[in-house]
């Protein structure tokens, strides 16, 4: 599980075959199977070295992501699993890419088309994660949602590098998504 509290970016070094990423310093703690959130997808990391990690990726992971989109030097956000005695500073995110969206405007305010099929999840003032970043939907008409970046996250993360017509991994809040499911199973069996 993850928060959306991206810790740092990293650079594509290698798409052929398996993902190559560089590796940040602050990751010093990395072992073979971890779980790590980039740009909004867990993986896991197959290997290492002292400037880079790599992650199988399969075609499906791929096809539903942007990460089958990424080239050489695009940068992705990056956040490790939480810590059971970590802080939950973001909202749950749980790095399962749920569709692509695409950047209408691009800035401070990040207006993004989402999949129609993802409408009925997401509501204003709630929470969103787009390209693993948690944030908080501020307007909301039909697919057409539109969230505010603070230049921290501009800064800190891949969102301040969007414009218009880029596409964006999208995972809508998972509270949401099963109390949504809930209601609709008790009105099948009532």
């Amino acid at each position: 599980m993850f928060t959306g509290i991206i810790e740092t970016t990293a650079t594509v070094v290698n798409t052929k075959g398996s993902l190559t990423l560089t590796r940040p310093a602050m990751f010093d703690d990395l072992s073979i199977g971890m779980s790590i959130c980039v740009s909004g997808v867990c993986l896991s990391i197959t290997g290492f070295d002292a400037k880079t990690m790599t992650f199988d990726v399969i075609d499906t992971t791929r096809s539903k992501s942007t990460l089958g989109k990424l080239k050489k030097d695009d940068l992705v956000n990056l956040e490790r699993a939480l810590a059971a005695n970590g802080r939950f500073d973001g909202h749950i995110v749980l790095g399962h890419c749920e569709g692509i969206g695409k950047v209408i405007k691009a800035g401070s305010t990040l207006t993004i088309d989402i999949p129609a099929p993802l409408e009925p999840y997401v509501v204003p003032h709630g929470s969103i994660t787009i390209n693993g970043v948690s944030l908080t939907i501020a307007a909301l008409r039909k697919t057409m949602v539109t969230v505010a970046l603070i230049p921290l996250t501009m800064n800190d993360t891949n969102l301040g590098n969007l414009k218009a017509g880029d596409i964006v991994n999208i995972e809508t809040d998972i509270l949401g998504r099963y109390i949504l499911r809930d209601s609709h199973a008790k009105r099948r069996h009532s």
